[in-house]
């Protein structure tokens, strides 16, 4: 049995307050306010990345241990939960990705970020609007093989669909009963096309404003749909290059706050400077703080992890506790699980400690703490 005390400015939901956090176990037991001007480091709940490729090096569709490696690297960046993201590849290819990461979940690692089962970004996505996924294997929803769907269902917590392509809305019916979450993206959806999909089961959306139909005055497209749908959860990669900074503000004004979930989209070589690796079949490179496909330039995917996000926003002038809540408690409200993501008695003790700049001195995983990479400072 143990028992840990932590202090510094609590950032609870809607405020920023000094107090102590008391945990016992793996549980937070009492939540104190303190009297005083707010000091100390700053103390939010653990984050968490729904839509993430890779980190350090470790590619989430690559074996055990390099999905040990993405773990302990997303944690050290305050990651305390996180859900390994698939590309459009065969659907064998597919299969095998669901079957290792089921295999591995029992056994992931204590001093890494916990996964609460999958994410698959395609195959069911618009040619037009593929992105950095591969045109090959993009497939459509009418001719997905029900057999396999329910091979993937098991632990597959999101899937990207693209509602105006054929089928795709009973595809995406099918998926809403499995439980599965769908996410509208990669689609050159109309509007109204993308509201029906909603409409039928789509929650969330894949990397808003990017590979999707967007904002015209005459042909209003996906974007407009999921910021028009107050129900509809939206995905923002805030690394400044995905979506320009100055549209920030107006997705936080447009989205109720329990709407908003960060994500960071990074692959495997994030954190590792630039070079070249391969996603699917891809090729990529990262430059400065881009990574783009070898092939034509486009983006793919990013190099940030959730702390860089939360400090981008902010910066931005984003409140610290809203950009905080868009990076646990409402992708965890997305997800249905309810037993973390917040400061309050009952909830597991994952929490993640912010210098003065949010950058990320420690972790604590389920009362644990561990090393983050501003320990040092």
């Amino acid at each position: 049995m143990t028992d840990t005390t932590v202090k510094g400015r609590l950032i609870l939901e809607g405020r920023v307050m000094p107090g102590r956090i008391e945990v016992h176990d793996e549980r937070i037991v009492e939540v104190v306010p303190e009297e005083g001007d707010a000091d100390g480091h700053f103390i939010a709940p653990g984050y968490v990345d729904v839509h993430v490729h890779g980190w350090g090096g470790h590619d989430a569709m690559g074996d055990e241990a390099a999905l040990d490696g993405k773990a302990r690297a997303l944690l050290a960046h305050g990651v305390t939960s996180f859900l390994p993201t698939a590309v459009t590849t065969p659907l064998e290819t597919l299969a095998a990705f669901a079957d290792r990461v089921r295999a591995w979940i029992p056994r992931a690692p204590v001093d890494g970020a916990a996964p609460l089962g999958f994410n698959i970004e395609g195959p069911c996505i618009s040619p037009e609007k593929k992105g950095a996924q591969n045109g090959a294997y993009i497939r459509a929803p009418a001719e997905m093989d029900e057999a396999l769907l329910g091979h993937l269902a098991d632990a597959l917590r999101i899937m990207t669909v693209a509602p105006e392509c054929e089928g795709a809305l009973n595809l995406i019916r099918w998926l809403a009963r499995q439980g599965v979450i769908v996410s509208i993206g990669h689609s050159n959806a109309t509007a109204p096309e993308a509201a029906m999909g909603y409409a039928e089961g789509g929650r969330t959306t894949t990397h808003l404003f990017n590979a999707m139909s967007g904002i015209d005055n005459h042909n209003p497209g996906v974007a407009v749909a999921a910021l028009g749908d107050d129900e509809a959860y939206v995905e923002l990669i805030a690394d400044g290059l995905h979506v320009d900074r100055s549209l920030w503000p107006m997705i936080v004004r447009t989205k109720p706050e329990g709407r908003l979930i960060l994500v960071s989209d990074a692959i495997g070589l994030a954190g590792m400077g630039e070079g070249r690796m391969r996603i699917g079949d891809l090729e990529v490179e990262i430059r400065g703080e881009a990574c783009r496909l070898v092939s034509d330039g486009r983006l793919a995917g990013s190099v940030i992890a959730l702390d860089s996000a939360v400090r981008n926003l902010v910066d931005a002038g984003i409140p610290i506790w809203h950009a905080v809540r868009a990076a646990n408690h409402n992708p965890l409200n997305l997800l249905g699980v309810d037993d973390r993501g917040r400061l309050a008695p009952g909830q597991r003790a994952d929490l993640v400690e912010l210098d003065d700049s949010l950058g990320v001195r420690r972790v604590m995983k389920a009362g644990t703490w561990y090393p983050g990479p501003g320990a040092a400072a």
